[in-house]
């Protein structure tokens, strides 16, 4: 099974965006702990936007 291209660019940009890591180094990341970053993120925006 492969993983979705524009999956995997939403993710990228989503963690750069956010940590502003370089391409390279968000690339090196699995699978498994890029997701964890992005849910992560998401956690801490939305807490942001509550507690503001």
């Amino acid at each position: 099974m492969t993983y979705a291209t524009d999956r995997l660019h939403e993710e990228i940009a989503y963690v750069a965006y956010h940590f502003h890591w370089p391409l390279d180094d968000i690339l090196d990341l699995e699978h498994h702990d890029r997701r964890r970053f992005t849910d992560q993120i998401a956690r801490l925006n939305n807490r942001s936007s509550t507690e503001g």
